[in-house]
């Protein structure tokens, strides 16, 4: 019995994350720095902003300063329609959910059957196709994982046939997501499952590891963040010492240097900073001001006037050859003042079909992978990028906010 016992308490240590000891001592024990990003990350938050699932999740792990942003969020969240999403901002959007001691309701089981459905284009498919399925599994690892079982075993095995060019926040999630199954695979289950799980972790744990740069930065700066996270909870830690001290000092340098300005690139990195994971979000416990809705207008706001509006010239351009369809089209968009760029491109699809986007999750936030029908493809290095004039625009589609009269181009360019 006390053999048995020991047991348990060795699997309840699993699931409550493997590797606490080592995420606690290297957190930086100044956090000044650490805060300031938190404090400018909240103030993002806005009933006219785009409800971003990743920074409520993040709030919730490290302790919100605002409570009314806190409120607000999980508000706008539970009002989201399922039906609206994808499966990787569907899983998002639960865990957020679930940090906040909200009911995520009918989204599990929708989300459930989505995945159930899911499978690759094709064995070479690009990484980044993998970045919201790994989102979905550990969002329903974490609501039921006997029932997520099947689904993350056929994912595993796709992940193992797959060919294409490694993606560091692709690997990161999909290492999160494969170590909250491999810690919650039930007693008596099939040994096969671990050793899975345990090969799939160990290959990608190791394209990661080899991707860390002498300075300490994993990838690239804004990959880094759940890179951190992965290393630091997988069963199956890669051959090469991660000096997790280094990462993290060069991090707080990028800081200083305000790099970090992005909401999103925010939520990335904050639980690293604060010795959490993404696997701590079922152990999140809740204030009784979690239960409180943020107080609403109680009389309707102004209706708005002209003035409210900007107007912001939007280009679509594809000049490659061997691309089938060349064009370059204009449209004036007219949309509220303080808008995103998202809101500009939805409008202009509204508009004319032409202007037709479609949009992936990555670890940077949403990223416009299509326009007009032409996608952006790993293996022939193109992708939609946005500019202002010449510049390239150093914000995404869901965060940067355009000006009056500004002109934004898509230009379907190769790298």
């Amino acid at each position: 019995m006390a053999c048995f016992a020991l047991y348990l308490l060795s699997l309840l240590w699993a699931v409550a994350g493997t590797s606490t000891q080592t995420r606690s001592s290297c957190v930086p024990s100044a956090q000044s720095l650490v805060n300031g990003i938190q404090v400018l990350m909240e103030s993002s938050v806005t009933s006219s902003a785009y409800p971003n699932p990743s920074i409520l999740i993040a709030m919730n792990l490290v302790g919100a300063y605002s409570l009314e942003a806190q409120k607000l969020l999980t508000y706008q969240l539970m009002s989201t329609n399922a039906d609206d999403l994808t499966i990787g901002q569907l899983g998002l959007t639960i865990m957020a959910l679930t940090s906040s001691c909200r009911d995520p309701g009918d989204k599990v089981s929708i989300l459930q059957r989505q995945m159930e459905n899911w499978a690759p284009s094709s064995p070479y498919a690009e990484a980044l196709v993998f970045y919201e399925p790994s989102l979905a599994i550990l969002a329903l690892c974490q609501k039921n994982s006997e029932a997520t079982l099947p689904i993350a075993v056929r994912f595993a095995k796709t992940l193992l046939a797959n060919s294409s060019p490694f993606n560091v926040g692709t690997g990161a999630v999909a290492t999160l997501a494969l170590t909250c199954m491999y810690n919650k695979i039930p007693v008596g289950s099939e040994e096969g499952y671990r050793a899975l799980f345990g090969q799939v972790l160990k290959d990608i744990v190791e394209n990661i590891s080899m991707r860390i740069k002498d300075n300490g930065i994993i990838g690239d700066i804004y990959s880094t963040g759940l890179a951190m996270q992965a290393l630091s909870v997988t069963p199956e830690p890669p051959t090469k010492e991660w000096n997790c001290k280094k990462t993290m000092d060069m991090i707080l340098d990028e800081i200083k240097q305000g790099k970090f300005h992005n909401p999103m690139s925010i939520a990335q990195i904050l639980p690293s900073l604060k010795g959490k994971t993404y696997l701590d979000v079922p152990q999140v416990t809740c204030s009784p001001d979690h239960e409180v809705q943020p107080t609403l207008p109680s009389t309707p706001g102004p209706v708005p006037t002209s003035t409210s509006n900007i107007t912001v010239k939007y280009t679509i351009n594809n000049q490659l050859r061997g691309v089938e369809l060349l064009f370059n089209e204009t449209i004036d968009v007219s949309v509220k003042s303080g808008s995103v760029l998202l809101t500009v491109l939805e409008e202009a699809q509204r508009k004319n079909p032409m202007f037709k986007f479609e949009t992936t999750m990555t670890s940077w936030g949403l990223f416009v992978s299509s326009i007009n029908n032409i996608a952006g493809n790993v293996n022939h290095k193109t992708y939609w990028q946005f500019l202002n004039g010449v510049t390239p625009l150093d914000e995404g589609v869901a965060d940067y906010i355009p000006f009056n009269h500004e002109h934004i181009t898509a230009n379907f360019t190769q790298y």
